[in-house]
């Protein structure tokens, strides 16, 4: 099986900085996308920023936020500087297009448990 487990999430000002990062384990032979997503109380989750063949960012946090991804070690970060109370919510690792050791089989898409954000103004 394979688990992503995030770090770097906590309580920081506005206009701080915050650096999340994930790292999946398993027997793993490739991933094509791995990326963010946040969840804020009452909203429905969204995409943060992704990193696969090119990166997408959500139009709120571009400029703000960059995502970096590591492929030998499988693990995504995503750095956020500038921070907003609106950008408190729980971010979720995600990795899609899994491929698991021996290449071949089918592609499987996986999430963290999820790491809190808390922006205070």
């Amino acid at each position: 099986q394979v688990q992503l487990v995030e770090s770097g999430g906590g309580e920081v000002q506005a206009g701080g900085s915050l650096r999340l990062s994930c790292a999946a384990s398993g027997s793993i032979f490739s991933i094509n996308v791995m990326g963010w997503y946040r969840e804020a109380p009452g909203k429905q989750r969204e995409m943060v920023a992704t990193s696969g063949g090119r990166t997408h960012y959500a139009d709120s946090v571009k400029g703000r936020f960059t995502i970096s991804r590591d492929n030998t070690n499988n693990t995504v970060h995503l750095e956020m500087n500038n921070l907003k109370p609106e950008d408190t919510a729980v971010y979720y690792c995600a990795a899609f297009g899994l491929v698991f050791r021996p290449p071949g089989g089918r592609p499987y898409d996986f999430w963290g448990q999820g790491t809190q954000v808390t922006v205070s103004s």
